[in-house]
Order: C-alpha cells, then sequence, then structure tokens
C-alpha cells in the first residue's frame, strides 16, 4: 500500500499554483527542486559538441562495444533539431545525466522518451532530468510521456512506478531482439511500457517529493501460487482482485553469474505478468522487496 507525507516544495509558487498538477510553471519550479537538490544543473543541449559528450557517457553507461553507441551524437543533434529535447544535467565535476525525447504521433499529446541514464545511481540524478522532462512536455502541450524499461531491473521499476508515479499496462516480449552491450548481452529483450501522465494525481504527488513507502504482500493473508521463483522461494500471489509478482533483487549480476537463472526468471516473470496485463491489470507499484502490484484499477 500507499502512504505519503507532505513535503515544503511548494514553497515560493503563487497561490494555487501548486495544486495545479497541469501547470508548466509549477512543474519548472518542482523540477527546479528537484535539480537542485541534486546538485546539478540541468539544460537542454543542441551543441554537437556537447552532445558527442553525452552520447559517449551513454556508451559507457551501457557498456557499448565501440561504434555502438545507443543513441549516437548525430541522432541526438536531429531529436533536437526536430522539435525533440535533449537534456542533460551538469555537476560539479561535469556531465552527471542526460535524456532524451522525441513527439509521438500527430493529435496524441504524447512524448516517447527514448533514453535516459545517469553513470551513478541514487543521487537524485534521474528524477530531476525526468522533472525537467516533463516541464518541457507540458510546455509544450503534451500530456504523457512513455517510455520502455526492462521488468527484472527492480531499481528501474521501483523509478518509475514509485519515485515517479508511472504505470504499466504493456509487456512487449524480446522488444529489441538482441542487443550487443554490457548490460543485455546473452538476454531476451522483454520491456514494459512505462506511461507517465503528467497532470495526474500521482505525479504531481511524486514531484513534489512527497514520502511513498510500498509494502509487499502479506503472504499469510494472499493466495501464494504453488510454483516457486527460480530462487525456490514464493514469487507470484493473488489477492482482493490483484496480483503481486516478485523479482530478483540485481538481475544484471545475476545474469552475469548465472545466464542460465537469469533466463529462468525471464520465462518466469513473463508467464506471471502478460495474462496478468491481459486481464486489465495495471502495474502501479513495486516495493522496496522487489514485488510488482498490480491493480484492477489505475490511480490516476
Amino acid at each position: 500500500m500507499f502512504t505519503s507525507s507532505p513535503t515544503s516544495d511548494d514553497e515560493g509558487l503563487p497561490e494555487g499554483m501548486a495544486d495545479s498538477a497541469q501547470s508548466p510553471a509549477g512543474a519548472a519550479h518542482h523540477a527546479e527542486a528537484a535539480a537542485s537538490a541534486a546538485g546539478v544543473r540541468v539544460q537542454e543541449v543542441g551543441d554537437p559538441r556537447r552532445l558527442r559528450a553525452v552520447a559517449g557517457m551513454f556508451a559507457e553507461v551501457w557498456a557499448s562495444p565501440p561504434g555502438q553507441d545507443p543513441l549516437a551524437g548525430d541522432v541526438l543533434r536531429a531529436i533536437a533539431h526536430s522539435g525533440g529535447a535533449v537534456h542533460v544535467a551538469y555537476g560539479g565535476s561535469g556531465l552527471a545525466g542526460a535524456t532524451a525525447a522525441v513527439f509521438g504521433p500527430p493529435g496524441s499529446r504524447g512524448v516517447y522518451s527514448l533514453i535516459a541514464a545517469a553513470p551513478y545511481a541514487d543521487r537524485g540524478v534521474g528524477f530531476a532530468l525526468k522533472l525537467a522532462q516533463r516541464a518541457w512536455a507540458l510546455r509544450h502541450g503534451a500530456t504523457s510521456i512513455a517510455w520502455t524499461f526492462d521488468p527484472l531491473v527492480r531499481r528501474n521499476a521501483r523509478f518509475n512506478l514509485v519515485k515517479l508515479g508511472a504505470v504499466a499496462r504493456e509487456y512487449l516480449p524480446d522488444f529489441y531482439g538482441p542487443l550487443d552491450d554490457g548490460v543485455n548481452t546473452g538476454d531476451e529483450t522483454d520491456r514494459l511500457t512505462a506511461q507517465w501522465s503528467l497532470t495526474g494525481v500521482r505525479t504531481a504527488e511524486a514531484a513534489r517529493a512527497r514520502q511513498v513507502t510500498v509494502e509487499g504482500p502479506d503472504l499469510e493473508a494472499v493466495a501464494v501460487d504453488p510454483a516457486s521463483g527460480p530462487d525456490g522461494r514464493p514469487f507470484l500471489a493473488r489477492g482482493d482482485g490483484s496480483v503481486w509478482c516478485r523479482i530478483p533483487e540485481d538481475i544484471v549480476a545475476v545474469r552475469r553469474a548465472d545466464p542460465a537463472l537469469a533466463a529462468l526468471w525471464r520465462t518466469a516473470v513473463r508467464e506471471a505478468l502478460v495474462p496478468a496485463l491481459a486481464d486489465g491489470l495495471t502495474a502501479t507499484a513495486m516495493s522496496r522487496d522487489g514485488w510488482y502490484h498490480l491493480t484492477p484499477e489505475e490511480i490516476q
């Protein structure tokens, strides 16, 4: 379940603006507060030389072979020139993270985030970048942002569903096909699609840096699936019309140490999430101990 407590992040906003989830000015305020808390400044970048450095950072994060950058500098330049945006975070020691986005189909009022990365996790840089992206999207008339993420990567699931307040209702098996990098090599590239309502209550609460606690299921009070997870522990449960599904603590480490075990996790989680989402459930949370919570109704 979710519990939250208010913060003073709305100080300095004109009366009423803090309560407007649709306010570009309010979104910009929260983005600036997040950047300040992370000790970075976030800028839109279009200069080719600076974008080449961003491309190099992406390649470093994904441990990509030479010449196989996740997004090359010329592609990032084209994104910025075409009306998309490359947001870059700079800290005291230089480049601290970046994200790139383009607009979706005409009339959709949607933005698609292509990539986001920060070399060092848990410093608030990713949060600052996403809030800057949100402020930019709102300023240009968008109402949602979508992106994909690996359903087995626990820290990303928590960041997307809890820290940002996004939801997921689409599972894409082997979305990219084989990838030869230091993160995905040897595994199928299944992805969940994160859907981030820029004007919803969940997002507004997240932008205000509300403290959110997500608890896993009480295994004594739910129906636990008799089939154990690949690690021999319960990993699937049902109760009150919802589904709980547990993922490993660090799938990247598992993939490196035991690719066969990682493949078992991939299959088990796919077989749990695909039918649950097909039945109309929505992934709305990820607990600290690694349980997805899929609920019958999306919390706006």
